[in-house]
C-alpha cells in the first residue's frame, strides 16, 4: 500500500520512496528497515500489474535509477485497498495474544515479570513517539499525525490493560496450577461428553 501511495503522488524511484517514508516518519507503521523488503513488494506490484517502469535515469556516476510509476490497474487498487483498510477491521495475529493464550507455561511470578517488562518497554515507546510529535511532528498538520496519534492511543490502552492484569496477578485474582488445569481439562472433555 505504501508504494502505491507515494506512486499515487508521483514517479518515483525506491531509493526515493524509502527515504520519503523515513523523513514523514511513516516508517513508525511502514517497515522499510531492509531496503531488500521494498524491492520485493516493487517487484511483486509490477508483476501483478499495478506498477510499470517509467524509465531507467542515470545521474552522474551514480548507479541507474528506475523510476515507477502506478498503472490504471495501480490507482485503482490503491483506491480500493484503502477503503478496504480502513473500513474493514482484520485479525492480524500478533504474537501477544498467542503468548497471553498459553500462560500456564510459564510461572505466576515469571509472567508477572515478563509484563512489567513489557509495560516499561511500551512506556518508553509511547514517551519517544510523544516526543517525536512535540518535536517534529508540531509542524505537521494533524492529517500527517493520525498514525502516530492511532499508535499512542493503542499503546495507552495496552499499558492501561497491563497493568490491570498485573494488579489482578499480584492480588491473587488470576491464578492457575497443574492441579487447577487438569481439573479444568476434565471439565471441559466432561461437558462436550
Amino acid at each position: 500500500m505504501a508504494v502505491l501511495a507515494l506512486l499515487y503522488e508521483e514517479p518515483m524511484h525506491p531509493y526515493r520512496m524509502q527515504k520519503l517514508i523515513k523523513e514523514r516518519h511513516k516508517d513508525e507503521v511502514i517497515n522499510v528497515k531492509q531496503r531488500a523488503s521494498l524491492y520485493q513488494a516493487i517487484r511483486r506490484l509490477e508483476r501483478d500489474g499495478l506498477i510499470r517502469v517509467r524509465e531507467v535515469a542515470a545521474e552522474g556516476n551514480l548507479p541507474d535509477r528506475t523510476i515507477y510509476e502506478l498503472t490504471p490497474e495501480g490507482r485503482e487498487a490503491a483506491v480500493l485497498w484503502m477503503r478496504e483498510m480502513l473500513s474493514k477491521p482484520v485479525n492480524e495475529y500478533p504474537r501477544f495474544p498467542a503468548a497471553l493464550a498459553h500462560l500456564p507455561l510459564l510461572s505466576h511470578g515469571e509472567v508477572v515479570q515478563a509484563l512489567k517488562a513489557r509495560a516499561r518497554s511500551l512506556e518508553k515507546e509511547k514517551s519517544r513517539l510523544e516526543r517525536q510529535m512535540r518535536g517534529e511532528g508540531a509542524d505537521l498538520p494533524r492529517l500527517f499525525l493520525l498514525e502516530t496519534e492511532y499508535l499512542l492511543a493503542v499503546i495507552g490502552a495496552e499499558v492501561d490493560w497491563l497493568n490491570g492484569v498485573i494488579r489482578d496477578l499480584e492480588q491473587g485474582a488470576i491464578t492457575w496450577s497443574a492441579d487447577d488445569l487438569a481439573a479444568l481439562a476434565e471439565e471441559l472433555s466432561d461437558r462436550k461428553s
